[in-house]
């Protein structure tokens, strides 16, 4: 090998590197929770994301005891003026733990915001241990959650067992206008209400650091949960978060991603779900079929197959089938 091939070679790995070097080091190893279920110790860890933000992860996995049903992604801002969370988890013992860490770390500044971003219990049912004048959500998920909590409640304590215990639901006030939610504290913000989801999915963006709260609209290396869902107005709504070109990602369910793969893994499975069951029902197949045969092969090591690819085709193949008989 001669002189300028060597040079040549070492010119092109150190622009590789300078090219993905840097951009590898704004995502951080996120740390994941410890639950111990004969303390009921969710094992909280906070980790600092790009723009101040910092995550509070949670299992990738359905709700089980073994988890303390810890399965969402929470977080929050802190600046000079206090603290702004985003979700507050399952349970009454969730929300006390993570104020507790974010007070550990924010020197017990103010909590300033609390904001729900959809109306699905992981995303409230901690809310008892924040101020109530600081409970926010929009209007929609608001009602959605008038409308659900009791339920939510009686399924979770069926669920999580202990991990329940004292938990009851705290109804944030509808005080967000997404037009009008410009920034937190210092922080500038753009607050997006989409749909798809459910009929309300705010999507929070930083626009300096890229970091998007993609809430409910986004799962990563895990099967969506679909109770509230309508796949087209989904689709369309990912379509969206596309464009925008995030650096981070962070979903409600599964790791927090670099770009936007957990966006398009999301779009690959809703679309490939929309297309089964669209043909699912034009060729009269029965529910159970369309069980039986499953995902491809690239949804299969999902977190909750098969499990929640069932209630996918048992929440939305009905709606398939009524719309190829014309609505009846």
């Amino acid at each position: 090998m001669n002189w300028y091939t060597t040079m040549r070679g070492i010119f092109a790995v150190s622009a590789l590197i300078l090219m993905v070097g840097p951009a590898l080091a704004e995502l951080p190893n996120i740390a994941k929770p410890t639950p111990d279920k004969s303390t009921l110790n969710y094992g909280l860890k906070a980790t600092k994301l790009a723009g101040g933000w910092y995550v509070i992860a949670g299992s990738n996995d359905d709700f089980s005891q073994a988890n303390g049903c810890n399965i969402i992604n929470t977080g929050f801002y802190m600046d000079d003026s206090g603290v702004y969370v985003i979700n507050t988890g399952t349970s009454r013992l969730y929300g006390e733990q993570q104020r507790a860490l974010i007070d550990s770390l924010s020197k017990n500044k103010p909590v300033k915001k609390v904001v729900a971003l959809n109306l699905h219990p992981d995303y409230f049912l901690g809310n008892q241990a924040y101020p109530k004048e600081a409970l926010a959500a929009t209007k929609l998920t608001v009602q959605g959650i008038k409308a659900e909590a009791a339920m939510y409640e009686t399924n979770l304590y069926r669920l999580c067992g202990d991990w329940m215990k004292g938990t009851e639901s705290v109804i944030p006030a509808p005080g967000i206008v997404p037009g009008e939610l410009k920034n937190f504290g210092s922080k500038p913000i753009q607050a997006m209400e989409l749909k798809g989801h459910t009929d309300s999915d705010l999507v929070l963006f930083d626009p300096d650091s890229k970091v998007m709260w993609a809430g409910g609209l986004v799962f990563h290396n895990r099967i969506v949960t679909t109770p509230h869902a309508k796949l087209k107005p989904w689709i369309e709504s990912l379509k969206k978060l596309q464009a925008m070109k995030p650096k981070v990602v962070v979903p409600s369910h599964g790791p927090v991603s670099w770009g936007s793969e957990a966006i398009d893994q999301t779009l690959d499975y809703l679309d490939w779900l929309d297309k089964r069951l669209t043909q699912a029902a034009a060729m009269g197949e029965e529910i159970n079929d369309v069980m039986k045969q499953g995902t491809p092969e690239r949804f299969r090591k999902f977190a909750a197959y098969p499990a929640e690819f069932y209630r996918n085709v048992t929440n939305l193949y009905p709606v398939y089938e009524k719309e190829v008989l014309g609505g009846f």
